[in-house]
């Protein structure tokens, strides 16, 4: 784990946070708890509120990531880029259950942003630090997790001035919407509508 945040990371306004979903990417989804740090990959992540920002996550049952977020009622939504595409897959496939050294395995590194206990992956466009609101029969029912946003960063070569300039940025940027069966799309080209 890296101690600082890079140099192109900078703050986005909490009223502006739910910009850096609103295009409906994959997620990475982390959680830290006990010491124990976990990544994974979620296809179902939407904003849902501006003021207090609050997002909407799926967390599977089965996924070690849930209990993290459970136990510790913290959890980072990242927005990954295509530069990190076979990351993203991988930690969607791979249990920290069945392997231990899963973030090693799949290449993750993380870091912290200053006054939050929670892990940040190296290399994505975005992080959104949330506290869970709970919602008992939501999380039971249908895996379905509220959080309130508490802290949110965008890599400034690619979100500047509250939007995404993904044509500017370069390819590599681009961020990831998964289809099924290992195939995903990159974000494509910008097109304006008229406004009036």
């Amino acid at each position: 784990m890296s101690a600082t945040m890079d140099a192109h990371i900078a703050p986005v306004e909490l009223p502006k946070a739910y910009r850096l979903l609103n295009h409906g990417p994959t997620v990475l989804v982390s959680s830290r708890h006990d010491g124990v740090d976990d990544v994974m990959s979620a296809a179902w992540a939407c904003a849902l509120d501006f003021a207090p920002p609050k997002v909407t996550v799926v967390i599977d049952k089965a996924t070690r990531t849930r209990g993290l977020v459970e136990g510790s009622g913290h959890f980072v939504l990242q927005v990954p880029t295509f530069a990190q595409l076979q990351l993203t897959y991988d930690v969607g496939n791979l249990s920290l259950a069945d392997a231990p050294d899963k973030l090693a395995r799949c290449g993750v590194s993380t870091f912290e942003a200053p006054g939050f206990d929670v892990p940040l992956v190296e290399g994505c466009s975005a992080w959104l630090v949330c506290k869970v609101l709970p919602e008992p029969h939501n999380q039971q029912a249908y895996d379905l997790f509220i959080g309130e946003v508490v802290g949110a960063w965008a890599d400034t070569r690619v979100f500047r001035n509250g939007h995404w300039e993904f044509e500017s940025a370069g390819p590599a940027f681009r961020s990831l919407h998964y289809i099924a069966g290992g195939t995903f799309y990159a974000i494509g080209d910008q097109a304006l509508a008229r406004t009036e």
